[in-house]
């Protein structure tokens, strides 16, 4: 196995590299501008240079407000580039992992039995920004072409880089209250174990569609108290609604996933997001 990892400089990549190491499987890494994801002629010579039997994608236009304002290059990088990355994939006989996001669903969750219960792999998508538009056509692009493929839904995640935990530390250095929203649910996900279960899976040929986020759930709120309570910072915050929390583009409400899949295969190994967020504040005060 060889693989070749894309967006190698983002929060996912650098856990994805860390741990290719730690397990000593062969990899090489590559970001932009080396690695231009629109640019089919340019990846398909590196990854004819390269011979990998494997290629994870982490590469992807990430800022939601951001996308909603140039859709163009949103869709040319988070639709064009994966159907580009199948094609060559499936020409090549490679096997593709294809990283995915919540935002792909409504945000308005499944009601059943008089509540809302987290989104599994089969349930109907239907984007309503621009980030999840584009993520969604890159899913079926890599779905449609690709042979041998995993895309893998994750959300809430934080790893090496600029992410939630980081910001909230940040801000409780420099105010003397914050306001988080509260009525936003998610499952806060640590890119340690979103990296380990995609090494899981390239490991197999279990192809297809699958979720990956750490157990449990919380509000952005829940989420910055913890963050608070085990960083031993007593600092108060107060809960906000998303109408009162002025964003560009509006964010999924209820954005749960179930890792039904992994589960199905005796593969969950997803810790409980309380669990993950310890390791890494230690990391970070180390």
């Amino acid at each position: 196995m060889k693989v070749l990892l894309t967006g190698s400089n983002g929060q996912l990549g650098r856990e994805l590299t860390q741990q290719l190491k730690e397990k000593e499987i062969a990899f090489v890494g590559y970001d932009i501008p080396e690695f231009d994801i629109t640019d089919k002629e340019k990846i398909a010579d590196i990854i004819d240079k390269e011979q990998p039997t494997v290629i994870i994608n982490c590469g992807a236009m990430t800022n939601v407000d951001g996308c909603e304002t140039q859709k163009e290059m949103a869709m040319a990088i988070n639709a064009m580039g994966p159907k580009y990355l199948a094609e060559i994939a499936r020409a090549k006989d490679i096997v593709l992992v294809q990283v995915s996001t919540d935002y792909v669903f409504d945000g308005a969750g499944i009601l059943e039995n008089g509540s809302l219960r987290p989104y599994v792999e089969t349930d109907a998508i239907d984007p309503l920004t621009v980030y999840g538009e584009s993520k969604a056509a890159g899913e079926k692009a890599v779905s449609d072409i690709a042979p041998k493929y995993f895309i893998v839904r994750t959300a809430w995640l934080y790893g090496d880089g600029k992410n939630f935990v980081k910001t909230m530390l940040d801000l409780a250095s420099k105010h003397p209250k914050i306001t988080v929203v509260n009525d936003q649910i998610g499952s806060p996900t640590s890119t340690v174990d979103l990296a380990a279960a995609i090494i899981d899976l390239i490991q197999t040929d279990h192809y297809g569609l699958y979720h990956g986020t750490c157990e449990g759930q919380c509000s952005w709120y829940d989420f910055a108290l913890e963050i608070f309570r085990l960083s031993g910072i007593d600092i108060p915050v107060e809960p906000v609604t998303s109408e009162q929390f002025i964003s560009p583009t509006p964010r999924p409400k209820y954005s749960v996933l179930d890792n039904k899949k992994l589960k199905d295969l005796k593969m969950n190994h997803f810790r409980p997001w309380q669990e993950s967020l310890v390791e890494y504040l230690k990391k970070l005060n180390a």
